[in-house]
Protein backbone atom coordinates (compact mmCIF):
# COMPACT_ATOMS: atom_id res chain seq x y z
CA UNK A 1 0.00 0.00 0.00
CA UNK A 2 1.15 3.80 -1.26
CA UNK A 3 2.21 6.04 1.87
CA UNK A 4 -0.45 8.24 2.57
CA UNK A 5 0.94 11.84 1.73
CA UNK A 6 0.28 14.19 4.52
CA UNK A 7 -0.04 17.30 2.24
CA UNK A 8 0.90 20.49 4.59
CA UNK A 9 -0.85 22.64 1.66
CA UNK A 10 -3.91 20.58 2.05
CA UNK A 11 -4.26 20.90 6.43
CA UNK A 12 -2.93 25.12 6.05
CA UNK A 13 -5.75 25.40 3.48
CA UNK A 14 -8.30 23.90 5.46
CA UNK A 15 -6.46 25.59 9.27
CA UNK A 16 -7.02 29.17 7.00
CA UNK A 17 -10.55 28.62 7.02
CA UNK A 18 -11.13 28.98 9.95
CA UNK A 19 -9.28 32.18 10.35
CA UNK A 20 -11.89 34.60 9.04
CA UNK A 21 -14.46 34.97 11.86
CA UNK A 22 -11.51 35.08 14.53
CA UNK A 23 -10.45 38.01 12.45
CA UNK A 24 -13.39 39.63 11.83
CA UNK A 25 -14.75 39.66 15.78
CA UNK A 26 -10.99 41.53 16.71
CA UNK A 27 -11.94 43.98 14.30
CA UNK A 28 -15.13 44.34 15.57
CA UNK A 29 -13.54 44.41 18.82
CA UNK A 30 -10.27 46.87 18.09
CA UNK A 31 -11.46 48.12 15.32
CA UNK A 32 -8.68 47.33 13.44
CA UNK A 33 -7.31 43.51 12.22
CA UNK A 34 -5.18 41.60 13.73
CA UNK A 35 -1.47 43.32 12.64
CA UNK A 36 2.26 41.78 11.53
CA UNK A 37 5.45 43.65 11.35
CA UNK A 38 8.25 41.73 9.49
CA UNK A 39 11.74 43.40 9.75
CA UNK A 40 13.96 42.23 6.93
CA UNK A 41 17.90 43.39 7.35
CA UNK A 42 20.33 43.45 4.46
CA UNK A 43 18.92 41.28 0.87
CA UNK A 44 19.45 37.56 1.16
CA UNK A 45 16.91 36.44 -1.60
CA UNK A 46 15.35 33.58 1.15
CA UNK A 47 15.00 35.75 3.52
CA UNK A 48 13.12 38.15 1.11
CA UNK A 49 11.25 35.11 -0.93
CA UNK A 50 9.73 34.29 2.75
CA UNK A 51 8.97 37.48 3.85
CA UNK A 52 7.26 37.98 0.78
CA UNK A 53 4.70 35.26 1.05
CA UNK A 54 4.22 35.89 4.52
CA UNK A 55 3.07 39.54 3.35
CA UNK A 56 0.71 37.55 0.73
CA UNK A 57 -1.04 35.25 3.48
CA UNK A 58 -1.92 38.59 5.51
CA UNK A 59 -3.08 40.02 3.14
CA UNK A 60 -5.38 37.05 2.03
CA UNK A 61 -6.69 35.85 5.30
CA UNK A 62 -7.61 39.85 6.58
CA UNK A 63 -4.35 40.64 8.04
CA UNK A 64 -2.44 43.71 8.21
CA UNK A 65 1.05 43.26 7.46
CA UNK A 66 4.05 45.68 6.79
CA UNK A 67 7.36 44.95 6.09
CA UNK A 68 10.45 47.14 7.12
CA UNK A 69 13.56 46.39 4.95
CA UNK A 70 16.88 48.17 6.47
CA UNK A 71 20.19 47.74 5.19
CA UNK A 72 22.83 45.44 5.06
CA UNK A 73 25.04 47.91 7.21
CA UNK A 74 22.25 48.39 9.79
CA UNK A 75 23.90 48.64 13.29
CA UNK A 76 22.65 46.59 16.53
CA UNK A 77 21.08 49.86 18.51
CA UNK A 78 19.40 51.13 15.39
CA UNK A 79 17.64 47.67 14.83
CA UNK A 80 17.04 47.52 18.74
CA UNK A 81 15.44 51.21 18.63
CA UNK A 82 13.24 49.94 15.54
CA UNK A 83 11.93 46.63 17.21
CA UNK A 84 11.44 49.14 20.21
CA UNK A 85 9.02 51.31 17.70
CA UNK A 86 7.24 48.27 17.01
CA UNK A 87 6.65 47.07 20.63
CA UNK A 88 4.90 50.43 20.84
CA UNK A 89 2.86 50.23 17.84
CA UNK A 90 -0.65 49.22 18.34
CA UNK A 91 -1.42 48.36 14.82
CA UNK A 92 0.84 45.68 15.49
CA UNK A 93 0.21 42.80 17.53
CA UNK A 94 3.25 40.53 16.07
CA UNK A 95 6.73 41.01 15.52
CA UNK A 96 8.94 38.94 13.22
CA UNK A 97 13.02 39.68 12.64
CA UNK A 98 13.85 37.81 9.86
CA UNK A 99 16.78 35.78 10.23
CA UNK A 100 19.67 35.38 9.33
CA UNK A 101 20.91 38.54 10.08
CA UNK A 102 24.16 40.35 9.31
CA UNK A 103 27.43 39.38 11.30
CA UNK A 104 27.10 42.31 13.72
CA UNK A 105 23.92 41.71 14.62
CA UNK A 106 23.76 40.25 18.27
CA UNK A 107 20.03 37.86 17.43
CA UNK A 108 19.51 37.23 21.17
CA UNK A 109 19.74 40.20 21.57
CA UNK A 110 16.55 41.18 19.41
CA UNK A 111 14.79 38.26 20.24
CA UNK A 112 14.88 39.40 24.05
CA UNK A 113 14.03 42.89 22.73
CA UNK A 114 10.55 41.84 21.26
CA UNK A 115 7.48 42.07 23.33
CA UNK A 116 6.47 38.53 24.75
CA UNK A 117 3.14 39.96 24.04
CA UNK A 118 4.69 40.02 20.14
CA UNK A 119 6.88 37.29 20.33
CA UNK A 120 4.73 35.48 17.48
CA UNK A 121 8.38 33.70 16.81
CA UNK A 122 8.53 32.39 20.33
CA UNK A 123 12.21 33.23 20.14
CA UNK A 124 12.00 35.30 23.22
CA UNK A 125 13.58 33.23 26.28
CA UNK A 126 10.33 34.63 28.61
CA UNK A 127 7.97 32.82 25.85
CA UNK A 128 10.85 29.65 25.14
CA UNK A 129 10.60 29.40 28.82
CA UNK A 130 6.74 29.34 29.46
CA UNK A 131 7.16 26.47 26.58
CA UNK A 132 9.22 24.83 28.38
CA UNK A 133 7.02 24.48 31.42
CA UNK A 134 3.83 23.68 29.79
CA UNK A 135 2.24 27.25 30.07
CA UNK A 136 0.03 29.44 27.73
CA UNK A 137 2.07 30.90 25.20
CA UNK A 138 2.96 31.05 21.59
CA UNK A 139 3.79 27.82 19.84
CA UNK A 140 6.92 28.23 17.75
CA UNK A 141 5.81 28.45 14.26
CA UNK A 142 7.45 25.17 12.28
CA UNK A 143 7.13 22.85 15.57
CA UNK A 144 3.74 23.51 16.05
CA UNK A 145 3.13 23.04 12.32
CA UNK A 146 4.32 19.88 12.46
CA UNK A 147 2.00 19.24 15.64
CA UNK A 148 -0.95 19.92 13.22
CA UNK A 149 -0.08 18.11 10.02
CA UNK A 150 0.34 14.88 12.53
CA UNK A 151 -2.97 15.35 14.30
CA UNK A 152 -5.51 16.63 11.81
CA UNK A 153 -3.69 13.87 9.30
CA UNK A 154 -5.03 10.92 12.03
CA UNK A 155 -1.48 10.46 13.20
CA UNK A 156 -1.36 12.33 16.97
CA UNK A 157 1.54 11.60 18.69
CA UNK A 158 -0.36 10.95 22.09
CA UNK A 159 0.93 8.05 23.70
CA UNK A 160 3.47 7.23 20.71
CA UNK A 161 7.22 7.17 20.62
CA UNK A 162 8.64 10.04 18.36
CA UNK A 163 12.04 10.01 17.13
CA UNK A 164 13.58 14.02 16.58
CA UNK A 165 16.32 13.75 14.15
CA UNK A 166 17.86 17.36 15.26
CA UNK A 167 18.23 20.00 17.90
CA UNK A 168 17.95 23.48 16.63
CA UNK A 169 16.51 26.02 19.08
CA UNK A 170 13.91 26.49 15.89
CA UNK A 171 13.12 23.18 15.47
CA UNK A 172 14.51 20.13 17.37
CA UNK A 173 13.92 22.05 20.96
CA UNK A 174 11.05 23.67 21.04
CA UNK A 175 9.01 20.33 18.77
CA UNK A 176 10.63 18.05 21.87
CA UNK A 177 9.00 20.70 24.54
CA UNK A 178 5.49 20.61 22.53
CA UNK A 179 5.40 17.06 22.19
CA UNK A 180 6.13 15.73 26.11
CA UNK A 181 3.54 17.93 27.60
CA UNK A 182 0.60 16.79 29.59
CA UNK A 183 -2.05 18.22 27.07
CA UNK A 184 -4.52 16.78 23.99
CA UNK A 185 -2.03 16.10 20.81
CA UNK A 186 1.10 15.83 22.69
CA UNK A 187 1.47 13.39 25.52
CA UNK A 188 4.47 11.28 23.54
CA UNK A 189 7.41 9.81 24.64
CA UNK A 190 10.37 11.67 22.60
CA UNK A 191 14.03 10.64 21.81
CA UNK A 192 16.15 13.64 20.33
CA UNK A 193 18.74 12.65 17.87
CA UNK A 194 21.87 15.06 16.95
CA UNK A 195 25.35 14.91 15.93
CA UNK A 196 26.50 14.01 19.14
CA UNK A 197 24.26 10.70 18.72
CA UNK A 198 26.21 7.49 18.34
CA UNK A 199 23.70 5.38 16.42
CA UNK A 200 21.05 6.94 14.57
CA UNK A 201 19.22 4.52 13.05
CA UNK A 202 19.16 2.79 16.17
CA UNK A 203 16.27 4.86 17.68
CA UNK A 204 14.10 5.93 14.31
CA UNK A 205 13.90 2.24 14.03
CA UNK A 206 11.79 2.15 17.12
CA UNK A 207 10.00 5.36 16.41
CA UNK A 208 6.14 5.36 15.47
CA UNK A 209 6.83 8.67 14.21
CA UNK A 210 10.32 10.42 13.12
CA UNK A 211 10.34 14.15 12.40
CA UNK A 212 13.94 15.16 10.49
CA UNK A 213 15.54 18.25 10.83
CA UNK A 214 18.63 17.46 10.19
CA UNK A 215 19.50 19.99 7.54
CA UNK A 216 20.75 17.83 5.88
CA UNK A 217 19.99 15.31 2.42
CA UNK A 218 19.09 11.72 2.82
CA UNK A 219 19.91 12.24 6.91
CA UNK A 220 16.70 9.51 6.97
CA UNK A 221 17.00 6.30 4.36
CA UNK A 222 14.72 3.60 3.98
CA UNK A 223 17.01 1.24 6.15
CA UNK A 224 16.82 3.65 9.36
CA UNK A 225 12.68 3.40 9.54
CA UNK A 226 10.75 0.13 10.56
CA UNK A 227 7.33 -0.59 8.25
CA UNK A 228 4.71 1.80 9.05
CA UNK A 229 6.37 4.50 10.37
CA UNK A 230 5.10 7.88 10.20
CA UNK A 231 7.80 10.79 8.74
CA UNK A 232 7.37 14.57 8.71
CA UNK A 233 10.38 16.35 6.81
CA UNK A 234 11.35 20.00 7.87
CA UNK A 235 14.53 19.81 5.72
CA UNK A 236 14.60 22.10 2.43
CA UNK A 237 17.37 21.80 0.65
CA UNK A 238 18.40 23.00 -3.39
CA UNK A 239 19.96 20.39 -5.61
CA UNK A 240 21.12 20.79 -9.48
CA UNK A 241 18.24 19.40 -11.33
CA UNK A 242 19.21 19.57 -14.92
CA UNK A 243 15.48 18.75 -15.94
CA UNK A 244 14.11 21.08 -13.76
CA UNK A 245 13.26 24.48 -15.08
CA UNK A 246 15.40 26.29 -13.59
CA UNK A 247 18.30 23.91 -12.98
CA UNK A 248 17.71 22.74 -9.29
CA UNK A 249 14.71 21.58 -7.30
CA UNK A 250 14.06 21.57 -3.74
CA UNK A 251 14.33 18.36 -1.62
CA UNK A 252 13.89 17.73 2.33
CA UNK A 253 16.23 15.27 4.13
CA UNK A 254 14.52 12.26 3.43
CA UNK A 255 15.05 10.15 0.79
CA UNK A 256 11.82 10.40 0.28
CA UNK A 257 11.20 7.56 -2.63
CA UNK A 258 13.25 4.93 -0.30
CA UNK A 259 11.68 6.00 2.97
CA UNK A 260 7.64 5.95 1.16
CA UNK A 261 7.70 2.76 0.54
CA UNK A 262 7.89 1.52 4.28
CA UNK A 263 5.99 4.30 5.59
CA UNK A 264 2.51 4.68 6.25
CA UNK A 265 2.24 8.57 5.60
CA UNK A 266 4.76 10.80 5.12
CA UNK A 267 5.17 14.89 4.49
CA UNK A 268 6.41 15.95 0.70
CA UNK A 269 9.00 18.57 -0.19
CA UNK A 270 7.67 20.63 -1.33
CA UNK A 271 4.17 21.24 0.26
CA UNK A 272 4.64 19.50 3.21
CA UNK A 273 5.84 21.93 6.34
CA UNK A 274 6.47 24.96 4.78
CA UNK A 275 2.94 25.99 4.55
CA UNK A 276 2.37 25.50 7.68
CA UNK A 277 4.83 27.32 9.36
CA UNK A 278 3.48 30.45 7.36
CA UNK A 279 -0.62 29.21 8.56
CA UNK A 280 0.48 28.99 12.34
CA UNK A 281 2.14 32.51 11.73
CA UNK A 282 -1.34 33.65 11.16
CA UNK A 283 -2.54 32.30 13.80
CA UNK A 284 -0.14 33.10 16.59
CA UNK A 285 -1.07 37.04 15.50
CA UNK A 286 -4.49 36.60 15.65
CA UNK A 287 -4.02 35.16 18.94
CA UNK A 288 -2.19 37.97 20.02
CA UNK A 289 -4.66 40.38 18.55
CA UNK A 290 -7.55 38.24 20.40
CA UNK A 291 -5.46 38.68 23.72
CA UNK A 292 -5.49 42.76 23.72
CA UNK A 293 -8.63 42.40 22.58
CA UNK A 294 -9.96 40.55 25.65
CA UNK A 295 -11.68 37.99 23.67
CA UNK A 296 -8.94 34.92 23.95
CA UNK A 297 -9.07 34.72 27.92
Amino acid sequence: MAAQIISGTEISGQMRRELPPRVAAVQARLGRPPGLAAVLVGKDPASEVYVRNKGKACEENGLFHETLTLPESTSQSALLAKVAELNGDPRFHGILVQSPLPRQIDARAVYEAISPTKDVDCFNPYNVGKLALGEETFAPCTPKGVVEMLVRSGHSPEGKHVVVVGRSNIVGKPLVNLLVQKQKGANATVTCCHTGTPDIARHTRAADIVVVAAGRINALTADMVREGVVVIDVGINRIEDPKAPKGTRLVGDVDFAGVSAKASAISPVPGGVGPMTITMLLFNTVRAAELESGLGR
